[in-house]
């Protein structure tokens, strides 16, 4: 029998941030672009829409406000909130078996451009650095409060991954109490530090530069790379170079830095397939409890559920929702294939 190797046998690789192990698949699926693909429909959206909630001057969803005809970055309180500040206090505990407790909470929209029509990619810089400044801005005007312990910044992109509106927006949903996944994080992280004395992010980039097996692309303060342990076919993170746990504490140049490599990194997304592409991302930052949290290390993750075109989706169902994840192409193949994308926009291409 032949040596074990990792792009050919199936295996299971180990998240150090979650504790979770994911069985990866190789020889299902050599190639991620197997089967037929699908140039999807190109659909034009206009500078502004009469019709968008999000557009300026615009009247919001459910009637009770009016966007002001804002002309750069645009936060308003979400008409919708899944979390509110004046929830009254309580709890429920039915022999440990019914246990609830309640939660308070603020939520914010964050449209990214007046321009209706602009993501990441199609942004300029300097226009994504001022979302950067906005991310900074409401992570410490609402981490301040004394009922929030955690803010959580993300952007579900696409009708794929449930956006009702296409204009270019994300959302801040803040928690009382540390949510499930940075929860996970935390202890890991945690324990890395008092027993390493060292940050485990900083090591695993260490590890990673040192390997180039998988990092899509990089710069001076930030690398954007397939995590070893990635789920979603070409999921990605992005880590900051230096130590520091929360987006305010990035300098102007590190915040432009951030900002290219954003749209370096959405650029290959959308040109991978030829379509805007879909995906949910998050940044991980330090809890907001009062704690200085000096193991915490800024990373953005990126899930994107597309798997062999513009119209063919990576569904968890059947043995990964009952035993775990399970993904066929590696992690290094997706590397590779995001890392030979062009950074010249396909629309920009001609």
């Amino acid at each position: 029998m032949s040596d074990f190797q990792m792009a050919d046998h199936p295996h299971r690789r180990y998240n150090p941030l979650t504790r979770e192990w994911i069985l990866v698949s190789p020889h299902r699926a050599k190639r991620p672009w197997q089967g037929q693909t699908e140039e999807p429909a190109v659909e034009k959206q206009p500078e502004y829409d009469p019709n968008c909630y999000l557009c300026p001057g615009n009247e919001r969803a459910g009637g009770k406000a009016r966007n002001p005809r804002y002309t750069e970055t645009f936060v308003f309180d979400n008409d919708f909130a899944a979390l509110l500040s004046d929830t009254p206090s309580g709890n429920v505990d039915g022999q440990g078996l019914l246990v609830a407790h309640s939660e308070r909470g603020i939520c914010r929209v964050i449209c990214f451009s007046p321009r209706h029509d602009l993501t990441l990619p199609r942004m300029e810089v300097t226009a994504i650095q001022r979302v950067i400044d906005v991310w900074a801005e409401q992570y410490e005007d609402i981490g301040s409060k004394p009922l929030i312990r955690y803010v959580q910044i993300f952007e579900n992109k696409g009708a794929m991954m449930g956006c009702s509106n296409p204009h270019p927006h994300g959302q801040i949903w803040s928690n009382e109490y540390l949510p499930t996944e940075p929860a996970k994080e935390l202890t890991s992280l945690t324990e890395h530090w008092q027993e390493k004395h060292s940050c485990l992010l900083c090591d695993y980039l260490h590890l990673e530069d040192l390997l180039q097996e998988r990092i899509v692309c990089e710069n001076e303060h930030f690398v954007v790379l397939v995590p070893f342990w990635a789920t979603w076919p070409f999921e990605t993170m992005i880590l900051s170079r230096r130590h520091v746990g929360i987006i305010p504490a990035l300098s102007s140049e590190e915040r432009l830095s951030l900002a290219e490599i954003l749209r370096r990194l959405t650029t290959r997304y959308d040109n991978l397939f030829r379509t805007s592409f879909p995906y949910s991302m998050g940044w991980h930052q330090s809890p907001t409890d009062g704690t200085p949290h000096e193991e915490w290390h800024l990373h953005a993750h990126f899930y994107p559920p597309l798997l062999r075109s513009a119209t063919v989706k990576k569904f968890m169902v059947g043995y990964e929702m009952l035993g775990m994840p399970q993904r066929d192409i590696t992690a290094e193949t997706s590397a590779d294939q995001l890392r030979k994308l062009s950074e010249t926009h396909y629309l920009d291409a001609g």
